[in-house]
């Protein structure tokens, strides 16, 4: 059984507010998907959670979202190709200037909320995202759904590509993600993400929320920083991985 990368969102407080565990979930995962100032962040928590990475031998990576911190990045936000584009750059640069300072690099990037769901299906969304990135370090890495415009559209700018399951999220027949509005969309029991986590690392496939079976190929494995129990629900796919046999790693290590 090959290596499997376990990342998360990670550094999506704001000033005196915190959200979710980081420290204790780096010592976890083995990628930190750094919010960058936008949907959450600001430049001491992206420092802060930068070096804590770091330290424990943890990849640092760019979660880029929109400019809502009110919403939580979860609300799209109508912009034209030239404002997503810089907006893009703009949270790269600012990490990129945290992470250099530390001694790190940014290694991957994971588009956060409503802009990560518009990438999954939405072509110039994400060739103008993908374009920037190409533009900024053409060396990171996407991490992205499987059999999304996403996937297609970081392929064909020449990046380098990680395709990832999301333990805690229910997906529909077509592989993408449910709706946060709907009922089941989140899920907590520990049980079922185990369920979850052993089929798409045995069997490469996930049962959708209608009960379909669709193909799932992961080389990493996404955890929510800011779901209830993220501590625990990381934990259970360290080990649920493990138990199938496998190892976990940063991707940098094995991608």
């Amino acid at each position: 059984m090959k290596a499997i990368d376990i990342n998360c969102d990670l550094g999506e407080g704001f000033g005196p507010y915190h959200m979710g565990d980081d420290e204790t979930l780096l010592d976890i995962v083995t990628s930190a998907n750094i919010a960058c100032g936008f949907h959450a962040g600001d430049p001491v928590i992206m420092g802060t959670t930068v070096r804590a990475a770091i330290s424990r031998g943890v990849d640092v990576g760019a979660h880029i979202g929109y400019p809502d911190r009110a919403g939580f990045g979860r609300r799209p936000i109508q912009m034209d190709a030239r404002e997503l584009a810089a907006m893009t750059l703009y949270q790269l640069g600012a990490l990129h200037a945290i992470a250099h300072a530390a001694g790190a690099s940014i290694k991957h990037l994971t588009l956060h909320g409503a802009l990560g769901n518009l990438s999954f299906v939405d072509q110039d969304v994400a060739d103008t995202v993908h374009g920037a990135v190409k533009s900024f370090d053409p060396t990171i890495r996407i991490l992205t759904l499987p059999g999304t415009v996403a996937e297609r559209s970081a392929r064909s700018h020449g990046l380098p590509v990680s395709t990832m399951f999301l333990a805690d999220r229910a997906y529909d027949d077509q592989g993408l993600l449910v709706s946060r509005k709907l009922p089941g969309a989140v899920i907590h029991d520990p049980a079922a993400i185990t369920d979850r986590v052993r089929l798409v690392v045995t069997e490469g496939r996930v049962t959708s929320i209608t009960g379909k079976s669709v193909p799932v190929e992961a080389k990493s494995i996404l955890v929510h920083g800011d779901t209830r129990g993220a501590v625990d629900i990381a934990k259970l796919v360290r080990d649920t991985i493990r138990n199938c046999g496998g190892t976990v790693a940063p991707l940098s290590k094995i991608a």
